[in-house]
This record gives structure tokens, sequence and C-alpha cells, in this order.
């Protein structure tokens, strides 16, 4: 059996969409499992859509996500003369042939055909046309097969059976010179040895005219297998109207690259009951014949809960560094303030996504300059000031020492004032952060320190007390 080789092959007009991720992602897992090569291939034949942010775009999105590539990237835009070189091939062999039926000819063709009732495709008017007319422009053709049926088993669908009689005589190259986009991905697949191609299943009706070019050059037919489509809650496609699609939008909403992974290997697949999988385990346990065949629809509550694991479990030392650039974005510098892994610490345990960790964790930077006072208004004001000079004065006297002993010091402050831990610990809380979410109070006096925890409090008090 011949060394599998798989490839993931966007085209770069725009980004890396969670379901060209996906792809991407399955054909990497089958590579690793199989010890194969993970090509990488930019699809860039359409020139005027095709962009260089889009590639970077893409790269970068693979990047993040680990997908690692062994060969690549290519580019098609640097494989013009090879795709020139077969199609003369096909010209010589008499398997393709030039139409110089004119786009309005070919209009009337069509119309004419749905007028009739038959499907609207080209005739073979130049099929067997004996002239060549000098100077008058034409496309190349791929003399497709007129009877039978070409049939392939996918991997995912089983076995799909085309009628030739339904295919028409495929454009190869344009009137401009410029190849077509069944012609090249034939050529890029058999020329890189692609053994295995695994792609979105709007590509099904490509592929029987594909398979007929395979034959037509004497390429070994690779296996196919089409992998169904992500929709959206509304059983749409999935689209931006959904919400965010790109993967790199995913990274700047807080999401792990780890989560997403995960999600999206879920989508589709299954290995029993399993919900986690680190890269480890799904490479291990991925099996292409245990993708479904029906379309999957995205749900980001699942997404957020898995980030959610992936948040508490993690390292806080990466996550801390993860949150920098979304700390940034709410002008939070972490230079004059608490140790952010600390900090990080406090919070993973609650956070969906990074962006929530550093709305979250703002307070800890930015001390309160506004309360919540509908919260506050819940307890007397002679309470307020009470507990906060009881709570001063403990802190104040007190060596700073870990969470379980800043909480049994609020306990002691309890007990000796006959205060239950709601009628302190909520206004501290609020003194401290400004609002009623946040960590515990333990937690955050450890982390902010005694000294700022004294200094928000005693502010917190003159704004209680209305000076």
């Amino acid at each position: 059996m011949s060394e599998l080789r798989v490839r993931f092959a966007p085209s770069p007009t725009g980004y890396l969409h969670v379901g060209g991720a996906r792809t991407a992602l399955f054909n990497w897992l089958l590579a690793r499992k199989q010890g194969g090569t993970f090509i990488l291939r930019i699809e860039d034949t359409d020139v005027e859509r095709s962009t260089k942010e889009s590639v970077d775009a893409i790269l970068e999105g693979m990047k993040w996500l680990g997908l690692d590539w062994d060969e690549g990237p290519f580019y098609q835009s640097d494989s013009f003369p090879l795709y020139k070189e077969y199609v003369r091939k096909l010209l010589d062999a008499g398997k393709a042939y030039k139409c110089y039926c004119t786009s309005e000819e070919l209009d009337a063709k069509r119309n004419l055909a749905m007028q009739e009732g038959r499907k609207p495709k080209y005739d073979g008017t130049c099929r067997e046309r004996a002239d060549q007319p000098e100077g008058q422009p034409y496309v190349v053709r791929f003399r497709a097969p007129q009877g039978g049926v070409t049939a392939f088993d996918d991997l995912i669908k089983g076995t799909i059976t085309f009628p030739n009689e339904e295919l028409d005589d495929l454009i190869i190259q344009r009137t401009d010179g410029t190849p077509t986009y069944n012609f090249c991905v034939v050529i890029d697949d058999a020329t890189m040895r692609i053994t295995t191609v695994i792609r979105g299943d709007d590509h099904v009706n490509n592929t029987p005219r594909q398979i007929q070019l395979y034959e037509a050059l004497g390429f070994p037919v690779p296996q196919f297998a089409h992998v169904p489509m992500i929709l959206g809650a509304d059983k749409a496609r999935l689209s931006k109207r959904h919400g965010a699609t790109s993967v790199i939008s995913y990274r700047d909403m807080g999401y792990l690259p780890e989560a997403l992974l995960n999600y999206l290997v879920r989508l589709g697949w299954s290995h029993g009951d399993d919900e986690i999988f680190s890269s480890e385990e799904m490479i291990q346990k991925f099996d292409i014949g245990n993708v479904g065949r029906s379309a999957s629809v995205f749900n980001t509550e699942k997404l957020n809960w898995l980030n959610a694991h992936y948040i508490k479990t993690g390292d806080p030392a990466r996550l801390a560094g993860l949150l920098l650039p979304h700390l940034s974005a709410h002008e939070v510098t972490t230079l004059n303030g608490p140790d952010l892994m600390a900090v990080v610490k406090t919070l993973q345990e609650r956070a969906q996504t990074l962006e929530e960790m550093a709305e979250r964790a703002v307070f800890y930077y930015n001390a309160p300059v506004s309360y919540d006072e509908a919260a506050l208004a819940k307890f007397d004001k002679e309470l307020l000031l009470a507990v906060f000079a009881a709570v001063t004065e403990k802190l104040a006297s007190a060596p700073l020492g870990d969470v379980a002993g800043i909480d049994a010091l609020f306990k002691e402050v309890c007990t000796e004032n006959s205060w239950k831990m709601g009628q302190v610990g909520q206004p501290v809380r609020i003194a401290l952060s400004g609002g009623t979410q946040a960590p515990g109070i333990g937690e955050i006096v450890v982390t902010l320190g005694v000294d700022e925890t004294i200094r928000r409090i005693q502010k917190a008090r003159e704004h209680a007390a209305g000076k």
C-alpha cells in the first residue's frame, strides 16, 4: 500500500472558515495517524479575488490551530505552465477539443434546452468539428464519455454513481488561456501523488468530472471522502449572519485553539460518548469512516462549554500570556499591579472565554471608580460603615496569609460582631471590585495584597459615608 498523502487546498478569497478548518483537521488527523504526509496547497487561480491578505489569514489560522503541514504551501498560480502542458496532451490525444461557440450561442442553446425540458448542458456542437477558424477565440473542452456511468466509493457517503449522459464536455481552458478549477485540481492532486481527497460535500458533483480526467490522463484515481456541511442553528449553511465563522475571529474572541479543535472534530465525527479529546487522543482515535453522513449544526453553547473546560484545566502561565492582548484591548496594563498568573488562577474556574476573563480581571489593575449602587442599597449605611471599619482594622493587624487564612479572618469578623457572612463578604467584594461578580474574598485579598485591599475599602467607606 502506498504512503498516505492528503492535502488541504483553500482558496485565498477570504479568511479561514471554520468549515475549512474542520476539513484541514480531518486531513491532518488522518495523516498523523497513518504516518502520512499532509500538504497545504493554495488554490489561487481566481486571480481577481485571490489576495495576499487572505493567504496570510489562512496561514495564520492554520498555525494558531497547530495544524502543521509537511509540504507546501504550494500555489496553483505557479503551475500554469504545467496545466497548459496537460491541456496540450489531451488535445494531441483527441481527448479534448477546441470549442468556438460564442457566449451568445451558448446562452441560446441553454435557453432552448430549458424551454424543451432538457438539461441545459453543452450539446457538443464543436465536438467533431473539423475546421479550426484562425484567429477566432476558443475554449478547450474535455471530450467526456457519453455513455455508461462514473461511480466511486466515497469513504463517508458510500457508493455514488453519475450517469455520464448527464455530464457535458467540461471546459478545461478558458478563452484567455487560463485553466479551470476542476482541471487544475486533478493535475495538482495527481502530480502531488495525493492518495485520499477529504473535502466538503459541496464538491461531490465535481468528482465524476475529475475522475474522468484522471482516467483520460492515465493517472491513478485517489479515494474520496466528502464531509457534510456545517449549518447554523436555522439549518442554513453557516455564514457571517450566524456569528463568527473565521478561525482568527474565534481567537480574538478569547477561544483557545485546543477548544476549537476539540469542538470541530466532534462536528460530524464521534468516538462513543467521548467529548473531551487532546490532539494526541484525536490522532489515536480518529477514523474517517466514523464521520457522519448528515450535516452538523454549529452550537456556540457547546463550544463555550469546551472552552471553559480548557481554561479551567489550563496552565495559568500560558493563559496569562494569552490574556495580555485582551487586557490591552481594555486599556489595562499589568506593570503596576498583582501578578497576572495569580489573577488568572482566581478567574479560570469560572471564565468561558479569555475575553470574559479579561473583563473580570480589569478591577485587579484598575481600582473601581464607581460601585454597584443597587447592590450597596441592600445594606444599611451604618452596617456598611461598621463592616468596612472592622475589616480594615482586622486586616491591618494581621499578616497577609493564604486564602484559607483570609477566609478565617473574615469569619472572625462575623463572629465578633454577630454578622452573617453575606453582610460582610458582599459589601467588601463590591468595595474591592465595584460589583458583585468577582472571585472569593480570600482570593481577591491575597491577590491584591493587604495594602491595596485596605486602600480600596477605605475609599468605599468614604463613598458610603457620603463623602
